[in-house]
């Protein structure tokens, strides 16, 4: 028994030690004359060495702590993770209504979208510890829907993985541009994403032959990885653990697919 407990204590402190050895700071970027504020995160690599890189694209309430905790956690596995920032710098939704407007701007407006998830790619790509060969993109919420948009653009990228997203698009002969592999991982009580939507979405990904998964996860509604977003599902948006979880395996599990191995 004490040898067990010794060991397990080693493998924490172990996992511990590996998760202090990464780097979270701000980054600012531009788009145009718009200045904006990202996060970074990345493992300490060593000089002369690159990992495989994410965007992290936020909800309609912008750059958050849950976009942040996520670059946390990619970094600590070995990616370097860049939680963009869509709006501009210091330009955060106080409330739903105040977000519903901003994202909707940015919806209305695909080519300022895409111009701003683009400004967020080239960022990522010039940090010396990005391997800008291998670089993919997901998103929550609004931000899944910017991350589609973005590999819609022909974007150079390996992968796009959206949570809880919008699935829309003014134009679907853009699925054409696609150069990496998709992932949509759904609620499947959404009241926000109509089956209507899902079914435009798969013929457009079908129709395009594009290399696609689409997974919902039953009893999940909007925002199923958010915890802020409580718990209950009558009001269309809340957190679901086993969604959380088995979706953030899902991701782990695409970017082993899609990524070389970490060297961290």
């Amino acid at each position: 028994m004490k040898k067990f407990l010794a060991f397990f204590a080693f493998l924490h402190f172990f996992s511990v030690s590996i998760a202090a050895k990464t780097i979270g700071k701000n980054i600012l970027y531009q788009e145009g004359e718009t200045t904006l504020e990202g996060y970074i995160a990345y493992p300490e690599l060593g000089s002369k060495k690159t990992a495989p890189a994410v965007l992290i694209v936020h909800d309609w309430l912008g750059l958050g702590e849950n976009s942040k905790m996520r670059a946390d956690k990619l970094a600590e596995l070995g990616y370097v993770a860049f939680a963009v920032d869509i709006y501009g710098k210091g330009i955060r939704p106080k409330g739903m209504e105040e977000a519903s407007k901003l994202a909707g701007q940015f919806k209305q407006d695909r080519k300022l979208m895409r111009a701003r998830i683009t400004a967020a790619l080239e960022t990522l790509k010039a940090q010396p510890e990005v391997d800008a060969q291998n670089v993919a993109a997901i998103g929550y919420c609004f931000g899944g829907t910017v991350a589609l948009e973005l590999a819609r653009s022909g974007a150079p990228i390996k992968g796009t993985v959206s949570f809880h997203g919008g699935l829309q698009t003014p134009n679907t002969e853009d699925a054409k541009n696609i150069t990496g592999k998709i992932l949509v991982l759904h609620g499947a009580d959404d009241p926000f994403v109509k089956k209507e939507e899902v079914e435009t979405f798969q013929d457009e990904m079908r129709k395009a032959g594009i290399d696609w998964q689409f997974i919902s996860y039953g009893g999940a509604v909007h925002s199923f990885t958010i915890k802020d977003a409580g718990n209950d599902n009558s009001k269309g948006a809340a957190y679901n653990a086993k969604a959380d979880r088995r979706s953030w395996i899902e991701l782990l599990a695409f970017f082993k697919e899609i990524f070389p191995k970490p060297k961290v």
